[in-house]
């Protein structure tokens, strides 16, 4: 079992952040905390998750169309115009000094995508703000972006549901070229570990308050 001790966030991305959040209230009997929206047209809903059953910085992001937008076409962010059903999609890292680990990547040949200035609007009218990486088309969604918080509280230490996080990982049919990508953010087990398998995906083991173990 392994958690990434890097990890920031990871991205449950759905066609319906409503539907999305039902799903995983149904799946785990927690309901997510509503986050608030983005400028680019999508909502946002948290869970904090704990590690051996206490808090840390990490957290699950669910997000999909924000209901109130004013393009009724879906965002393109995390595919979402495209995906069917929730799913998991990515994750972020928050590393020290994101620019100089960008810098780093690019060098050796992986370009993470600059590093860029981010906001959401809370439920309550709070401005949160934020830096990070955005990659190019066509993204490799198995390599994580990059994170900063700044001055602004990292959310999975704030007040929010929680559920236990068990592990994550990636899998892969060729692991290598993923591992080389990753090679180049040189995070070392900051990262998801990945390993050979049928299937190109992630897989999350969770665990309920009353024991239950799910598999995202």
């Amino acid at each position: 079992m392994s958690v990434p001790h890097l990890l920031d966030h990871i991205v449950i991305a759905g066609p319906d952040l409503a539907e999305t959040v039902e799903w995983f209230r149904e799946l785990t009997g927690v309901t997510p905390a509503l986050g608030g929206s983005h400028p680019t047209g999508t909502a946002n809903a948290l869970v904090a998750l704990t590690v051996g059953g206490e808090r840390r910085p990490h957290y699950l992001e669910l997000i999909g169309p924000d209901p109130d937008r004013e393009d009724e076409e879906l965002p393109k962010t995390f595919s979402i115009n495209r995906l069917k059903r929730p799913t998991l999609i990515t994750y972020a890292v928050h590393p020290e000094g994101i620019d100089q680990v960008a810098e780093r990547s690019r060098a050796a040949g992986v370009d993470p995508g600059p590093v860029e200035d981010l906001s959401r609007t809370t439920a309550d009218g709070e401005l949160l703000q934020w830096r990070l990486t955005q990659a190019r088309a066509p993204r490799n969604y198995g390599v994580p972006f990059l994170i900063d918080w700044g001055t602004t509280e990292q959310p999975g230490l704030t007040d929010l549901p929680t559920i236990e996080l068990v592990s994550f990982e990636r899998i892969e049919v060729r692991p290598e070229p993923l591992q080389k990508a990753l090679a180049a953010l040189d995070l070392g087990d900051g990262v998801a570990p990945v390993h050979e398998g049928h299937g190109s995906r992630f897989v999350l083991q969770l665990r309920t308050e009353d024991g239950r173990e799910i598999e995202i």
